[in-house]
């Protein structure tokens, strides 16, 4: 029976337990069991929740006594170490925060404690979000159920692979410039960021708070869209959030699976990105994908994008100077780590611990951030990078006046093996190239799986971007073409992965 519960997808397990077939209690520990059989191999969880069977067990009650709950209530969660817990140590990955314990959850941890989801866990990532493969974690990387040679994306590793190796049906993440989508790619995964300023950044560790976006992890379009359903909405805490009345997603996404969607559907192709910089089977998946819409109805269109070959340098201007500023916070005084310094100053303490505490990575990202915003560079760097931005922003506003969604592959390669490019930052960097411009730009993209790659059997995905507060166009194609790719493969992607055993490299 728990092998079975974790396989189930987050919407079926719910209908379980809403119709008393299954207590959350027995789906919660089977979830705990397969962390405690396969998370020494996976390294996805940094912590997990000592009361998740406590919480469970509360569900339980509350169901038996006849009180109305909501969709999700009593199905397992795991969520991303950038958002804090009152209950979990909150560390963003990094030692500076280690064993930090915050007064407070952030809103989405609230909003789905309330909803009744049962969080077992904070799972690994890249220090403050910064890295594309969940190697600089400070914890040690992520591994990726698929083949544990390899990296499980970044910075949300943790949680796409926690889902990939069925510990938990559903995960939040975090989405600065694809932390969300490519992982998905990579670990056969569905990953939604929403529209900037659809779901609460209140309580996620801020990296760059002009891109970062909160959203859902889960192995379908139906389950993205349920956790959306509870996540999403206006947060007085948060003033970026929107104030918008949102459609159900969970509702469009089970429009669109009746294929209904695609037909009429205008599917935009963008010119400037060329075949070349992305892997045989990388291309070869997105093409076919294209080739199932075209021929249920949707309409493939060749759009312009001309400033999107910018958006990695722009990103990489913003994003550290944004950094820069929010990590001057963990200056050793307030709270965090603190390393002594016998005779010294403040500024000795703060310089000796900083040094200790930030990884290699954050450091980079930290100095390049200061230079971009130094007296006589701001314009020059932080200045040019914004106006970039705004281009990138009216490139999106032109094609979507011709188009109802871009499509893109969600990232240039499969999942590259661990240690491959650790040493070389621009080459991580570029492995964004397809994911950034939606949050330079604020639109919401989602990546569902499209098929394994020729060359290595590992997972691809394919990006859908629509336009801002189109969220659930997103969820409509989505589940569209999901459905037809889940009817081809004759059942999810994720049942091709190779069981855990397989000299033991592989789940």
């Amino acid at each position: 029976m728990s092998a079975d519960l974790t396989r189930l997808t987050a919407a079926d397990l719910a209908a379980r337990l809403s119709s008393g077939e299954v207590l959350s209690v027995e789906a919660t520990q089977a979830h705990l069991d397969r962390i405690a059989a396969v998370d020494a191999d996976v390294h996805a969880f940094l912590h997990v929740n000592a009361g998740a069977l406590d919480a469970a067990a509360d569900v339980d009650r509350r169901r038996a006594a006849g009180e109305q709950l909501g969709e999700l209530a009593g199905v397992p969660l795991a969520i991303k170490d950038v958002l804090v817990t009152t209950d979990m140590p909150s560390t963003s990955g990094s030692r500076i925060l280690e064993g930090y314990l915050s007064p407070y959850d952030a809103t989405v941890v609230s909003r789905s404690r309330a909803a009744g989801l049962i969080p077992l866990g904070k799972t690994n990532m890249d220090e403050f979000a910064m890295g594309s493969s969940t190697e600089h974690s400070a914890f040690g990387p992520t591994h990726n159920p698929w083949d544990l040679d390899r990296i499980p994306g970044g910075s949300g590793g943790g949680s796409a692979a926690a889902v990939a190796a069925f510990e938990a049906p559903l995960a939040l993440g975090s989405d600065t410039g694809g932390s969300i989508r490519q992982p998905a790619h990579v670990t056969g995964t569905v990953g939604m960021k929403p529209t900037y300023g659809g779901v609460s950044r209140f309580g996620a560790i801020a990296l760059a708070s002009s891109l970062d976006q909160v959203g859902p992890v889960s192995r379908t379009v139906l389950d993205s869209a349920l956790l959306h359903d509870v996540i999403g909405g206006h947060d007085p805490h948060d003033s970026t959030s929107l104030s918008d009345t949102w459609p159900s997603f969970a509702a469009a996404a089970r429009e669109g699976a009746t294929g209904a969607a695609l037909r009429g559907l205008r599917v935009g192709v963008i010119s400037e990105l060329p075949d070349s910089g992305f892997q045989a089977g990388v291309s070869a998946s997105f093409r076919a994908a294209l080739a199932l819409l075209e021929a249920h109805g949707a309409e493939i269109v060749d759009i312009s994008a001309p400033h999107f070959e910018y958006g990695v340098a722009a990103y990489y201007l913003i994003l550290p100077a944004e950094a820069s500023s929010n990590l001057a916070k963990f200056d050793s005084v307030r709270f965090g780590l603190r390393v002594d310094v016998p005779g010294g100053t403040v500024e000795d303490v703060m310089a000796v611990t900083r040094d200790a505490g930030f990884g290699e990575e954050v450091k980079r990202r930290i100095i390049l951030g200061t230079y971009a915003l130094s007296a006589g560079y701001y314009d020059a760097y932080y200045g040019s990078a914004q106006k970039v931005r705004t281009l990138i922003q009216r490139d999106f506003d032109a094609a979507f006046e011709k188009v109802d969604v871009i499509a893109t592959p969600s990232a240039p390669t499969t999942a590259f093996r661990l240690g491959e490019k650790i040493d070389d930052p621009l080459q991580m960097y570029l492995n964004d190239v397809t994911t950034i411009p939606a949050n330079l730009a604020g639109v919401p993209g989602i990546s569902i799986p499209s098929g394994l790659a020729e060359e290595d059997g590992m997972p691809v995905g394919i990006q859908f971007l629509a336009p801002a507060r189109e969220d659930a166009r997103l969820y409509r194609v989505g589940a569209g073409l999901e459905a037809l790719l889940v009817d081809q493969w004759g059942g999810p992607l994720l049942d091709k992965a190779p069981a855990l055993g397989t000299e033991g490299r592989a789940l």
